[in-house]
């Protein structure tokens, strides 16, 4: 069991591995093809601006598979976590499914954007949208500019979202914890060096050894659904 003082900050990196034990597919690691499509032809700008209504026919497909799931035993220890520590708890995930919150979790921040909001390439504010679109007549458009509307992802070639944020966190912490992601995703791959560098204890949970293992301070081997429920704070 690893065990968090009672004062400690805990900042939690999690990666598609999380989703992947509720059965969601994670593109990198099946070889990266969508129904015969490279990713880099469905979830790129350049792939936006060429065949917007493939790019919505993978998300929508995703939205499907998404709301299929449900949450697994390691969301729902990052949910205890979070109760345990509150406001000294914080969560930045790569994941754009909803699974952190429907397991519980409020402290979420999602880097590379949410997979059930939407918003307009002019406009460019993110809203809630669970439609799914398969059509050339389905094709969402603005209600206030009437220009075109794209999943509020961070694509490939995307800076991630509010980086500023993130790193005020890690800055915070006392304690960084990464779980279901193999270290090879940059920028989330470098926090951990970050923090190593800071003195902030390092903690990676996963099936493998990650690629950056030589920074952690604690690598711990198995699934999130195995390794995040031995998780706990002293006393609490």
């Amino acid at each position: 069991m690893v065990q968090l003082l009672p004062d400690d900050r805990l900042f939690v990196l999690t990666g598609a591995g999380v989703s992947a034990e509720s059965g969601l597919a994670t593109f990198r690691g099946s070889g990266g093809l969508w129904n015969g499509h490279r990713l880099d032809q469905v979830a790129t700008p350049e792939a936006w601006a060429a065949d917007p209504l493939l790019v919505w026919r993978f998300y929508s497909m995703r939205r499907r598979d998404a709301a299929a799931a449900a949450p697994n035993a390691g969301h729902l220890a990052l949910v205890r976590l979070e109760e345990q520590m509150g406001s000294r708890f914080y969560l930045c995930t790569q994941n754009v499914d909803d699974l952190h919150e429907r397991a519980g979790s409020h402290r979420v921040h999602h880097m590379h954007g949410s997979l059930f909001q939407s918003r307009c390439v002019r406009c460019e504010e993110p809203f809630y949208d669970d439609g799914g679109y398969e059509l050339v007549d389905d094709l969402p458009l603005c209600a206030i500019c009437g220009a075109a509307v794209r999943p509020h992802i961070v694509w490939f070639g995307e800076v991630p979202l509010d980086m500023e944020r993130i790193y005020a966190e890690l800055d915070r912490a006392t304690v960084l914890l990464v779980a279901g992601t193999s270290g090879s995703v940059y920028p989330a791959a470098g926090f951990v060096q970050v923090a190593h560098q800071r003195g902030i204890r390092t903690i990676y949970a996963g099936p493998e050894e990650p690629l950056n293992a030589d920074v952690f301070d604690e690598v711990l081997l198995g699934t999130a659904t195995e390794i995040l429920p031995t998780i706990d704070v002293r006393g609490a």
